[in-house]
């Protein structure tokens, strides 16, 4: 699972209410949450991204409330996946559930300048530095039973998935 992406840059404690504004909340058609992805931050981020940007951020990426709403946001928008120095545990597992990859790396911020591109590999546990210095970082892959989740896009489809191959229980 590879990601290639122009890097956006967002700092530490991004919050729920940041990534997806709750004066959304009765939005419940995804393609729609995705055209809400970030604006309190960024008024703009919408049109100067392109599908498979990434976001990079600090500390604490998505803390505040629990809702779904936000990793659903983030890749709705077009955004291929969100790397950052940590998360906020229940928005860790909201990701996967609803199909967004997110990896943790402790120096990437600090790094990449906003814009450059890179590229992610998931399997691997790389990310790679687009460009003149093709630089490496290593990060943790993904383990294979969340790798599962992601390639049948999140929790409820993998479980549809298992149910209609006879995997389920009753």
């Amino acid at each position: 699972m590879k990601f290639r992406g122009r890097v956006w840059k967002f700092g530490d404690n991004v919050d729920t209410d940041v990534i997806y504004p709750a004066r959304y909340m009765n939005i419940h058609d995804p393609k729609q949450m995705g055209a809400h992805c970030m604006e309190d931050a960024d008024p703009d981020f919408l049109k100067k991204i392109r599908p498979g940007d990434i976001i990079v951020a600090g500390e604490n990426f998505g803390c505040g409330s629990s809702r779904e709403h936000a990793p659903i946001a983030i890749r709705e928008a077009g955004l291929s996946c969100v790397v950052a120095r940590s998360f906020a545990r229940i928005f860790y597992r909201n990701a996967f559930n609803m199909g967004l990859p997110i990896f943790e790396s402790a120096e990437l911020w600090d790094r990449v300048p906003e814009g450059a591109e890179i590229e992610v590999d998931g399997a691997a546990g790389t990310i790679r530095f687009l460009g003149e210095s093709g630089e490496s970082l290593a990060i943790q892959p993904i383990p294979p039973f969340m790798l599962e989740l992601l390639k049948d896009g999140g929790l409820m489809k993998h479980l549809e998935k298992k149910r209609s191959a006879g995997e389920g229980h009753s």
